[in-house]
């Protein structure tokens, strides 16, 4: 299917998705855009593991005859939960932040041709060490660096290959406000100051498995990186992300 005819079929016809690894503080930011009255930022949705099911010979040969296969019934699928999501808030604005949303960009931009994008980075080693301290006990810790690897990978081709507004997270937590207004105008809506208060809304429960779920975030408040990384200490494995997006010296 087309994208001009891919983007006609959409009921959500630009939503935003903002792509990040794992512990970017991707909860932070959906919080403080939960916050705006018109963006609605949901938990992790996790609609790019959601699938379809032709199992049988008449399913499929209905299918065909109507010009669908199965990659676009899916896509219509995950339109479809993020407009019954969005109706539901009663927002204008729907933001996606599920990190493994980056490891398949091109699947999203291809279901979502009008799809804008914010790239949430953060210190590779921070993310590195996030990752670590919050590991599931049947990871071991080389899964952990592998995972993370994977995820800066993906970041990097993803925005090799897509327009959209690049955050750092600790540009985030030091001065909120500017960023939060960089944000609004990439979306196209007004800024509101109750944005930084973002422990005065509803934004679900913090649990494992669609979002962070650390006592940081549960306190309500912005809460500044102040940890220092030392340049000799970063992985070799994490150092072309950490060159690439101004971490590292080049």
């Amino acid at each position: 299917m087309t994208s001009v005819r891919a983007a006609a079929d959409r009921l959500v016809r630009s939503p935003v998705f903002v792509l990040s690894s794992i512990r970017s503080g991707s909860t932070l930011l959906r919080c403080l855009l939960n916050s705006h009255p018109r963006i609605y930022a949901p938990h992790e949705l996790h609609v790019a593991e959601l699938g379809v099911d032709l199992s049988t010979r008449y399913v499929r040969l209905a299918t065909d005859v109507a010009g669908l296969d199965q990659d676009e019934l899916t896509h219509l699928l995950w339109d479809r939960v993020l407009h019954r999501q969005l109706t539901a808030a009663g927002k204008d604005v729907i933001v996606d932040k599920t990190p493994s949303n980056v490891l398949v960009w091109q699947r999203i931009a291809a279901c979502w041709p009008e799809a804008r994008f914010v790239f949430l980075l953060r210190h590779p080693a921070r993310i590195l060490d996030s990752a670590l301290e919050v590991r599931a006990p049947d990871k071991t810790v080389d899964d952990v660096h592998d995972m993370v690897e994977d995820f800066l990978t993906a970041m990097r081709d993803a925005m090799a290959n897509l327009d959209g507004l690049t955050v750092r997270y600790e540009d985030l937590t030091h001065d909120p406000a500017t960023v939060t207004q960089q944000l609004c105008t990439f979306l196209g809506v007004a800024w509101d100051p109750a944005m930084l208060d973002y422990g005065r809304h509803d934004h679900g429960p913090f649990v494992p498995g669609i979002g962070d779920f650390t006592a940081e975030i549960r306190t309500g408040r912005i809460l500044p990186e102040t940890v220092q990384i030392d340049p000799s200490d970063v992985p070799e494995a994490l150092r072309p992300a950490g060159r690439a997006w101004g971490y590292l010296p080049a």
